[in-house]
């Protein structure tokens, strides 16, 4: 396949976060002891913000209270070579108002890792960019 032939089209931040609501699965990127650290964590897209729940005393809650992060997804077909790409940078805040805990927790974001898992990071997009790959017709 030539890579001339492939359209790569530029997705506007709607459309972004329209596909990272259709995987369960993304990356986020954080400083961690002054260093970069990425993390798989399954997520949602609530209201136009990303939401992830994991435990209070982890390092990625506390690494992440009030830091600029930035959260990757995407959906790729290895045979046709197609698929797409979000990266969303933004500013991440520890959810501590009790209704809106409540209300988080109602949406079914379900923690794939074991034990308790109580606590909500909401991601506040500030640059949502995107890119899906069309295979070469």
């Amino acid at each position: 396949m030539d890579p001339e032939d492939s359209a790569l089209e530029e997705l506007s931040p709607d459309e972004c976060l329209r596909l990272l609501a259709t995987v369960p699965v993304g990356r986020i990127s954080y400083t961690r002891q002054a260093m970069p650290a990425i993390d798989p964590v399954n997520f949602l897209v609530d209201d136009g913000a990303i939401v992830v729940r994991t435990d209070s005393g982890g390092k990625l809650a506390a690494a992440t209270r009030g830091a600029v992060v930035a959260f990757q997804a995407d959906r790729l077909d290895q045979v046709s070579r197609s698929g797409w790409s979000v990266s969303v940078v933004g500013t991440s805040t520890e959810v501590t108002d009790p209704e809106e805990i409540t209300r988080l927790d109602k949406l079914g974001l379900q923690p794939w890792p074991p034990g308790r898992r109580d606590h909500f990071i909401k991601i506040t997009p500030g640059i949502v960019t995107g890119r899906r790959l069309r295979p070469a017709e």
